[in-house]
């Protein structure tokens, strides 16, 4: 029960980072000075005087990564100890639909771990940087990625199997975490699991595909 709960409140708190990190990746139709403002404000002046500059971004980073080790050591220790109980010849019966999510959360998240150290290499540390100057600023960044259609339809897929993970994750923490009380909490929480994941979706696509198609540009 212990591994379920550090499931769901590592993935609720991943879930949070993505949903702030749309609202930043939303400021690129503000233009570059918005873009690159809100960067530079999360990287140096977050909390600050409360911390000094740059301090905030670096207890954020190990926070979520913190997050991510967890949320991948309890997934990949309660799918052992399925497997366990499967080798043991003892099967609860799940219905086909449960059995589905459950394999597609599998395989989801190791894209998705996949997709978060990719991210990291281009956009963050820099050593992967198709179509830009790894001297360039955010704005420019992005810009010049996404004019790229293949890293659009790239990002589209991934993007796709993100949502899936988030969609059936967020209905699956609030129910560990015990929300899912009646036949109508548990439709509400399937519900807004849905939102989110279709608002993650179009929120994420909206700036690329705007880039793509010249809506962006400098």
């Amino acid at each position: 029960m212990v591994k379920k709960v550090i499931m769901a409140v590592t993935g609720i708190i991943m879930i949070g980072f993505l949903l702030m990190h749309m609202y930043g990746n939303l400021k690129m139709f503000q233009g570059p000075e918005s873009f690159d403002g809100y960067a530079h404000w999360l990287k140096g002046d977050i909390l600050y005087p409360i911390v000094p500059k740059g301090v905030f971004i670096w207890i954020f980073r190990f926070g979520l990564t913190a997050s991510v080790i967890l949320h991948i050591w309890a997934a990949v220790s309660l799918s052992r100890n399925t497997l366990k109980v499967r080798g043991s010849g003892y099967q609860k019966f799940r219905p086909q639909a449960q059995t589905y999510s459950a394999r597609t959360m599998r395989w989801g998240g190791v894209i998705v771990a996949g997709f978060i150290i990719f991210h990291l290499l281009q956009f963050t540390v820099k050593v992967i940087t198709p179509g830009f100057d790894p001297n360039a600023g955010p704005f420019e960044m992005f810009l010049l990625t996404f004019q790229q259609w293949w890293m659009v339809v790239l990002y589209a897929v991934l993007m796709v199997v993100i949502c899936m993970h988030v969609r059936h994750g967020f209905w699956s923490a609030f129910v560990t975490l015990g929300a899912n009380s009646s036949p109508r909490s548990g439709k509400i929480l399937n519900w807004l699991g849905i939102g989110v994941a279709v608002a993650l979706f179009i929120g994420f696509m909206l700036p690329p595909v705007a880039v793509l198609l010249g809506w962006i540009t400098n």
